[in-house]
């Protein structure tokens, strides 16, 4: 996976509550033997007209965030079925991060393999924020993973907690097994001590 140290970029806002995958990803995408093509997919009945033609009103759609890098959510984006799709999608789609109150569990999880940054703020910065990206003129912003701070384009900066493993896991660009990698030479040790003590197994 690409580290995630620090990017800017522009921020679209999708407040709506309760965002789910089947929205992000709708079913008939899941049928691929490989991830190709999904960021076709992504919001695919919000995104395009029933003629096949982009729908105008869609913010990703618009000049203005074409191209965001970051979504600015409602709460519990993510909800509904497991499909890891969702986050695939997302991710071919170009967005490195995900800012909201709050994600369905799964989607969270799910988020973190796959190398997307899920940032958890208060109901009340995440309106606050909302509110600035839905300019077009104040849609820039920056997030820096190692300070764990968004910079605002008005020179505002909100601060966001992280768990530390995920936070390391993110900037070093590894997934579970490579996280899981990173302890290779104790693994190793464990194993071997393991086997010489049970010599049956």
């Amino acid at each position: 996976m690409e580290p995630f140290i620090q990017v800017s970029g522009k921020a679209a806002p999708m407040l709506a509550a309760n965002i789910d995958t089947d929205v992000i990803m709708p079913k008939q995408f899941l049928k691929g033997i490989d991830r190709a093509g999904l960021d076709r997919g992504l919001f695919f009945d919000l995104r395009f007209l029933p003629s096949g033609e982009p729908h105008p009103d869609f913010i990703l759609n618009q000049p203005g965030w074409q191209g965001a890098k970051f979504l600015v959510t409602g709460p519990n984006f993510g909800c509904g079925s497991s499909r890891e799709h969702a986050v695939w999608g997302l991710k071919q789609m170009g967005i490195k991060a995900l800012i909201g109150s709050s994600f369905a569990g799964i989607f969270y999880d799910n988020c973190q393999r796959n190398g997307v940054l899920t940032i958890v703020l208060d109901e009340p910065q995440v309106q606050v924020l909302g509110k600035l990206i839905s300019q077009q003129d104040t849609a820039q912003i920056e997030v820096d993973l190692q300070a764990q701070e968004i910079r605002l384009q008005d020179g505002r900066v909100m601060p966001f907690k992280i768990d530390e493993l995920r936070k390391n896991a993110l900037l070093l660009g590894l997934d579970a097994i490579g996280s899981t990698l990173q302890k290779r030479e104790q693994i190793l040790a464990f194993q071997q001590k393991h086997l010489a003590e049970n010599p049956w197994l």
